[in-house]
């Protein structure tokens, strides 16, 4: 069925490539913090696990609303570890990690997702997709405020 909601299939197709970079760097970063919350050890270990289970868990509940927003927009949303890992700008290291080194990771990703979810925008804005923009914002503003919660534990 046409999907007729005031924005083109051109800007749709473009809001929907920037999306699922997004959702991909998102669940790439879900993974990684899921990984160090089974892992951490060592002096902090009580309050990163919780931390990260606190973050992952937010992680979950974001990949749901990007797809979401990828499913309104009429596209497919990608759901596999390959199409996760062909996409995203994260990338994926299997070596231990100390808690200190975890938690850097953890910025760079944050980070990362920042930068994926900012590129989206100017198409975003172009096609006036408010609906797309506020998710944008919201993740953008959530990784910002993360990330600078986690390089305070780094000072």
């Amino acid at each position: 069925m046409q999907i007729d909601i005031g924005i083109s299939e051109q800007h749709r197709e473009a809001i929907v490539n920037g999306l699922k970079r997004l959702l991909a760097d998102s669940y790439t970063l879900y993974l990684k913090t899921h990984n160090f919350h089974w892992n951490v050890t060592g002096p902090q270990f009580t309050s990163l696990h919780l931390m990260f289970e606190t973050q992952y868990t937010e992680l979950a509940s974001a990949v749901d609303l990007i797809a979401e927003r990828i499913r309104a927009l009429g596209f497919r949303a990608p759901g596999t570890y390959q199409e996760f890992a062909q996409l995203s700008s994260i990338k994926e290291d299997t070596r231990a990690f100390s808690a200190n080194e975890m938690v850097s990771e953890l910025v760079k990703g944050q980070e990362a997702v920042v930068r994926t979810a900012r590129s989206i925008l100017s198409v975003v804005e172009e096609a006036q997709d408010e609906a797309s923009m506020d998710l944008l914002t919201q993740r953008m503003q959530h990784h910002e405020k993360t990330a600078w919660m986690l390089r305070s534990l780094l000072d």
